[in-house]
């Protein structure tokens, strides 16, 4: 199974809320987020590249969905579940329109926090309760996650594979394979040149920032098996 890319978004044009600190660099503007579904409904193979979404922002239901299937594209979304029916964020009926659309949903946790700085029952109520609520949402399991600020450690990820979650997906960049149970994405930023995100969608990644990458996951990696 050849490998596979997966680009993530998490706002695109202007929030209809207040950001954290350092988040408005990752809301790319409606033109940047258009062309690159352009340039992969234009590829020979679309189903080689993976696109995701954080956070649960409305632009997700409101920009984001219409244009994906216009083009045919498919996506999954990680929602922050403690911010559903907040102004600005997905609501209910939002996350059962883009499922019924055919698109994935996942969790990114209750709260916006780095899973590593949590103790065991904090931990355990961002991947626990968060799916709860969106399985009591869609009415269907909920089996995938994205990490918060893609940081993670071995206890992390132990404790998504034990609370039954099939693939996690982390901001470590690259490709990556398609069964793997920690999937590497690169999130795209509204600084980046045409060139910068030609160059991401194309999988390039210098020889010396791939050893890095490869080097930093399987530091903070659990091998998982069985």
């Amino acid at each position: 199974m050849k490998p596979t890319i997966s680009i993530n978004f998490h706002g695109i044009g202007d929030p209809k809320r207040t950001l954290e600190p350092d988040e408005a660099p990752y809301w790319v503007t409606r033109d940047q987020f258009e062309n690159v579904l352009d340039r992969i409904a234009a590829t020979p193979d679309p189903a080689a590249y993976v696109i995701t979404f954080d956070d649960g922002n409305q632009s997700d239901h409101d920009i984001a969905l219409p244009a994906l299937v216009a083009r045919g594209l498919t996506a999954r979304y990680f929602v922050l579940t403690g911010r559903i029916g907040h102004p600005g964020s997905l609501n209910a009926g939002h996350i059962r329109t883009l499922q019924e659309a055919g698109m994935t949903i996942g969790s990114h946790g209750v709260a916006h926090v780095a899973w590593p700085t949590l103790e065991e029952g904090a931990l355990t109520r961002e991947i626990c309760d968060s799916r709860a609520r969106l399985e009591d949402i869609c009415s269907q399991p909920v089996t995938e996650a994205g990490i918060p600020f893609g940081r993670y450690d071995a206890r992390v990820l132990r404790a998504l594979h034990t609370a039954r979650y099939t693939a996690v997906w982390s901001s470590d960049g690259g490709k990556m394979k398609q069964n793997a149970f920690l999937r590497p994405r690169t999130s795209l930023r509204r600084d980046m040149t045409e060139t910068m995100m030609a160059s991401i969608l194309a999988g390039q990644m210098s020889p010396v920032r791939r050893l890095r990458r490869t080097l930093g996951m399987m530091r903070r990696q659990w091998i998982v098996t069985g």
